[in-house]
């Protein structure tokens, strides 16, 4: 039997960012916006793509405070002033965020090679679908219907959809249990440790791709039932 046979899979569970979509420079865009937005010592940093990578993939609220802890750290790492004006800021430095992804959601993020091949695979073999983030539902669904992703879908859970998100189990169990199918009978596709984390726990098979995220980690340390270089692979299963 091929590693990567979907016969034993009723439904399949992906994540987004790092696995269906490139959106590295999205994040950027946005994070450095945010920055310029905020007082000193935070207006004049910025962060890059690299910095981006091993700080995503935990939701926006860990990914606002990882960038201005970042940041601090950086520039006044003894400043006791600087760590309430952090705590303090972090409800404006929201704002900004949000803001600012509503307005560039898509603009400079890029589809992975054989994402739609794989998508199409997945769907001509009768998966029930389901793409499942920590990025916030709104800014999930509108990324997808962007890149013309969206109709591959039965179901759309983002950071927000559940009391807890990646690495808990429970955004899997309920979206396991929204399409109807067994943990054991749903694969999860992601990029990172999250991802699997919240698979094994939940008790659903995992194949990582190669080409994410996985916050600046090389994902084959991360323990997985299978490694995929591209979806396309997924064309390639009899």
């Amino acid at each position: 039997m091929s590693d990567f046979d979907l016969d034993r899979f009723d439904a399949v569970l992906l994540d987004l960012d790092g696995t269906l979509v490139d959106t590295l420079c999205d994040f950027v865009a946005v994070l450095n916006r945010m920055l310029s937005d905020l007082p000193a010592p935070f207006s004049t940093a910025q962060v890059s793509a690299s910095d981006v990578a091993r700080l995503v993939g935990k939701g926006s609220e860990n990914l606002i405070k990882a960038v201005l802890t970042q940041v601090l750290a950086a520039q006044a790492p003894s400043n006791s002033a600087a760590t309430t004006n952090f705590d303090a800021l972090y409800p404006l430095a929201w704002r900004h965020y949000q803001r600012y992804y509503q307005s560039i959601n898509g603009q400079f993020a890029v589809v992975y090679p054989g994402v739609v091949q794989g998508l199409q695979q997945l769907r001509a073999a009768g998966k029930r679908l389901a793409c499942l983030t920590n990025k916030p539902t709104e800014f999930a669904r509108t990324l997808l219907l962007a890149k013309g992703l969206s109709g591959f879908f039965d179901q759309v859970f983002g950071g927000d959809a559940f009391e807890r998100r990646k690495p808990d189990p429970m955004p899997l169990l309920k979206a396991c249990e929204a399409l109807g199918s067994q943990p054991h009978r749903t694969l999860m596709i992601g990029d990172s440790s999250n991802d699997a984390q919240a698979a094994h726990a939940a008790g659903c098979p995992v194949w990582l791709v190669r080409y994410g995220y996985n916050h600046g980690e090389p994902i084959e340390t991360v323990p997985a039932q299978g490694y995929l270089d591209s979806l396309s692979q997924l064309t390639r299963v009899a």
